[in-house]
């Protein structure tokens, strides 16, 4: 979710697919010290609006006009979500995963159980999302417990009184940069996010955040969290890094500098965009989009919201690079597909062959011109560096995976 930054969807199914050609610009060896891992699980919409091209893209624009974005939790067809524990003893809500905003908040669906550890701060919180959903409520304090290796003492939580777009879920998890918590909670400039606390109260050695997805079609659909560095095992090369980029308003997220060539043909020029857990797509500038029809001989499926191939031009399908801090990252044909077993949630045909690429609506030179969603994070391994501004990048074994 973006908070007038960002939000998702309700489901339980599988992800989608990736794959990238290991390079080195700030290369890290794979080593990670005084690390703990939150699983996660990934739910399927079955209800609602199910053009996942349309919501993405009201989620960027919001972004880009500044502030916020979020997409209903109504709106998506994939999310993944963590069961997180609040008070003492704990009362466990199912929440929304999001790293595209920062406030963690609770008592959607499932009212706030108070505890001795729950201490109400007198502040209010709002947060305004991009499509118009909201949440609303009442600031405390309480014990968060994310697993038993991770847990957080006098952690900042909204309990909603008011919401909207939450389906069935509980809540939210903000993993954004602090930086978007500032004017959600009255009478406090800025909330510490549970990254935060985590490291502050010495919990992890390190601020940072790794985030791996298994693409839909494969026989584990599942994902984790690894607070204090990355899970090692999980990935297939080095991480690869490069820091936040100073383009506004992309700079205020998990941003970064990239340039993107369908084969050998340049369609995105470097520029500034996003890495976001709270968008289903991958979405570039309008012109960029309209090149790579054109190169794919796509036509647009209106019911869908997607461009869609003939199965003859997906045997000529070219692989999409991905040219990110000096590393070229690849999109393999079928990781450029929507997952097949997937095309009914989406209102296609069964048969039919969808391109996971959506236009932002806007052309480049916004300041964010593409969004790395879950259909690129489920392909590789991201990492999210607050300690150091910088994201990294890592090949896994599903990166050239042909689930699809």
């Amino acid at each position: 979710m973006i908070p007038s930054r960002s939000l998702s969807s309700l489901l339980t199914l599988p992800a989608l697919a990736f794959f990238s050609l290991p390079a080195s610009a700030f290369p890290d060896p794979r080593t990670a010290s005084s690390t703990a891992t939150l699983k996660l699980a990934v739910r399927i919409n079955s209800y609602g609006t199910k053009n996942i091209a349309t919501a993405d893209r009201a989620r960027i624009q919001a972004l880009q006009a500044g502030g916020s974005s979020s997409i209903s939790a109504t709106n998506d067809v994939m999310i993944y979500t963590a069961d997180i524990g609040v008070g003492s003893p704990a009362t466990y809500y199912t929440v929304l995963v999001d790293t595209g905003s920062s406030n963690t908040w609770i008592g959607a669906n499932k009212a706030y159980e108070k505890t001795s550890t729950s201490q109400d701060t007198g502040n209010t919180f709002s947060v305004q999302y991009g499509d118009n959903s909201y949440v609303s409520g009442e600031e405390y304090t309480d014990t968060v417990t994310l697993n038993s290796d991770l847990v957080i003492d006098n952690q900042s939580i909204g309990v909603a009184s008011k919401y909207s777009g939450m389906g069935n879920l509980d809540g939210l998890l903000g993993l954004g940069p602090v930086d978007l918590t500032d004017d959600t909670v009255s009478n406090t400039d800025e909330v510490a996010t549970v990254t935060d606390n985590l490291y502050k109260q010495g919990t992890i050695s390190s601020e940072v955040l790794g985030v791996f997805f298994t693409p839909a079609s494969s026989d584990d659909s599942s994902g984790e969290l690894t607070f204090g560095g990355y899970d090692a095992s999980k990935i297939t090369g080095d991480v690869s890094y490069v820091p936040i980029t100073s383009q506004s308003p992309a700079s205020e997220y998990w941003g970064i500098d990239q340039s993107i060539r369908y084969g050998s043909t340049p369609i995105l020029d470097e520029t500034a965009g996003i890495v976001d857990t709270g968008t289903t797509l991958i979405l570039i500038s309008s012109d960029a989009f309209d090149k790579y029809q054109s190169a794919t001989g796509a036509t647009f499926d209106e019911t869908v919201g997607l461009l869609q191939i003939s199965s003859d031009q997906y045997t000529k399908l070219s692989s999409l690079y991905f040219t990110i801090g000096g590393v070229t990252y690849e999109l393999t044909p079928n990781a450029q597909i929507w997952p097949r077993s997937l095309n009914t949630a989406v209102g296609g045909t069964t048969d039919g062959i969808y391109l996971v690429v959506g236009s932002t609506g806007s052309p480049s030179g916004s300041g964010l011109d593409f969004t790395n969603g879950y259909c690129f994070l489920e392909r590789f391994y991201s990492v999210f560096d607050t300690t150091n501004s910088r994201v990294g990048l890592a090949t896994t074994a599903y990166t050239d995976a042909t689930t699809n």
